[in-house]
């Protein structure tokens, strides 16, 4: 079983998605498990603050190290074989292969989820953590990051998604899907699936899937 140990300051906020569908079953199953550390529960401060202005000036808040090291310390505990993936728009882009590399060699995942102008640098350095990103643009926190990476990970693992042709990119696959009716009428105007879908002629239909 993969367990995707996950640091953030909203736990909730992923509630909604990973109790419905394929990753709701995959944590049923005992594919995957899912644990939550929140930085807040490992302070010092009795108001259980987090966050201090940057050193150097500059707009908002920076997440303090210590919190942070503390919740990691608590989902490291004793595990040897860990991956410690420490989200930033600066990091290593995130994809499939990257995804499938973490499914085949780790069973304990650490992802360090971010809010505000991010955490103190110390905190990666510490753990010696990946910096990580899941594309060119910034997001207001890492949870949708960490989402991301939880599911393309998961859909990785052998029986998550029960029919392991159903990972796209281990197969010949278009961008345009058609089921049926094989005539779509809308407002007046006829729109038909491809001939060759219909053919039954199952080289000509990779062929043209592969030509898409």
């Amino acid at each position: 079983m993969t367990t995707f140990h996950i640091i953030t300051l909203f736990p909730n906020i992923f509630n909604s998605y990973i109790n419905e569908s394929i990753i709701a079953l995959a944590i049923k199953n005992k594919k995957i498990k899912i644990k939550f550390y929140n930085p807040r529960d490992f302070t010092k401060d009795k108001h259980k603050r987090i966050d201090r202005k940057p050193y150097g000036g500059g707009p908002g808040m920076v997440l303090e190290a210590e919190p942070v090291l503390k919740a990691a310390e608590k989902a490291l505990g004793r595990k040897k074989k860990v991956k410690i993936i420490f989200l930033s728009p600066n990091g290593k882009q995130f994809d499939n292969s990257y995804a499938k590399k973490l499914s085949e060699i780790y069973k304990d995942i650490v992802i360090i989820s971010g809010r505000y102008e991010g955490i103190d640098t110390r905190v990666k350095r510490i753990l010696k953590a990946e910096s990580v990103s899941i594309g060119p643009y910034v997001l207001t926190g890492g949870e949708l990051p960490s989402m991301i990476i939880l599911d393309a990970v998961s859909r990785q693992i052998k029986g998550v998604l029960g029919n392991e042709n159903s990972i796209e990119e281990e197969r010949i696959a278009s961008p345009d899907v058609y089921t049926r009716p094989e005539v779509l009428i809308y407002k007046g105007k006829k729109y038909h699936a491809p001939k060759i879908l219909l053919s039954g002629h199952h080289k000509k239909i990779e062929q043209w899937r592969g030509n898409k």
